[in-house]
């Protein structure tokens, strides 16, 4: 059977999110309503989607930079092609039907970051094996770091001596405490002096974090450390898919580092998650943002990740030259 691909329109919104929502592979940043953050005209979106005898069974977010290129991804951290829990068979059907079809369109290159495999509900590298085959090279490689969550509610034993003891300190001694919050101004506030300290801006401006919450409050969960009554830290999580917790934000205000807040951060984080049956916390990506290659690693903060037994995931582009 063959693959028809048609470009999305706003009248296929519904069907969209619908099928990201019950895909294997699909994320929150698959969504339209995530998408629909971002101001009309900001990117040169080209979302497609895969039908096979009027079924939808793939659908690919996508954009075109200014070189021409069709880049997925765009206005997110993953992208490429979602499907259902589908055979290898047509997992090569689909990577075939898009090639046939940027090829048509006059594209020369894409460029697609699907999500690491631990966001995959069921087990599957099909798409990936499929682009491979179809002689796909890679663009670029980042290291994340994930804590796996399969120790359940005894997650913290799974931490270093180092982390397992300051938290112990923390919640005994209850200086500092943390409590969900919808304070984004606050947190956005720090966030920026945080990010000033390494000459960047946070990707998200507070309008947009606000835009977000409000198309998807199911979706944003906002953690605020408090010392005295005063925000002194906090993490923003995204809620990706039914299997992981992407922690996209950390911050706090470093004349209390000291009181380690992070540490708090991490602790009940994992502990939510635990609770409402996710399996993977994503701690984000470790390169050194300083270097000239993008690839080097930041080692000492994958030395801090490593103390809540983060283990290190690959975050993948795969090229396909058309």
């Amino acid at each position: 059977m063959s693959i028809t691909i048609q470009r999305y329109t706003p009248q296929d919104r519904d069907e969209w999110d619908s099928f990201v929502e019950r895909s294997n592979n699909g994320t929150m940043f698959h969504l339209q309503r995530f998408l629909d953050y971002h101001p009309d005209g900001k990117w040169n979106f080209h979302h497609l989607m895969f039908r096979e005898q009027g079924k939808l069974v793939g659908v690919l977010p996508a954009g075109v930079n200014a070189q021409g290129d069709l880049w997925s991804p765009v206005g997110a951290s993953y992208g490429s092609i979602a499907t259902e829990d589908t055979s290898y068979e047509r997992s090569e059907r689909i990577v075939d039907a898009f090639m046939g079809y940027a090829r048509e369109a006059g594209f020369k290159h894409a460029y697609l970051i699907p999500p690491p495999l631990i966001y995959t509900l069921n087990y599957s590298q099909h798409l990936e094996y499929a682009m491979l085959y179809r002689k796909a090279d890679f663009e670029l490689h980042y290291i994340s770091h994930a804590i796996d969550l399969k120790h359940g509610r005894d997650f913290l034993q799974s931490f270093d001596p180092t982390a397992r003891k300051s938290i112990r300190k923390i919640l005994r001694e209850g200086k500092i405490t943390i409590a969900e919050s919808d304070d984004y101004a606050t947190f956005h506030r720090i966030l920026v002096e945080n990010k000033a300290r390494h000459g960047v801006s946070p990707t998200h401006t507070l309008e947009d974090l606000l835009t977000l919450h409000r198309l998807m409050p199911d979706k944003l969960r906002l953690y605020l450390v408090y010392c005295d009554g005063e925000a002194i830290a906090g993490s923003l999580l995204f809620l990706t898919n039914r299997k992981v917790v992407l922690c996209f934000y950390n911050m706090l205000r470093y004349e209390f580092e000291h009181l380690r807040p992070i540490y708090l951060v991490m602790y009940e984080t994992c502990r939510w998650a635990v609770e409402n049956g996710y399996e993977w916390v994503d701690i984000g990506v470790s390169q050194d943002t300083k270097a000239d290659d993008p690839m080097t690693p930041s080692y000492n903060l994958i030395t801090f990740k490593e103390r809540f037994d983060a283990r290190g995931i690959l975050r993948s582009t795969f090229h396909l030259s058309l």
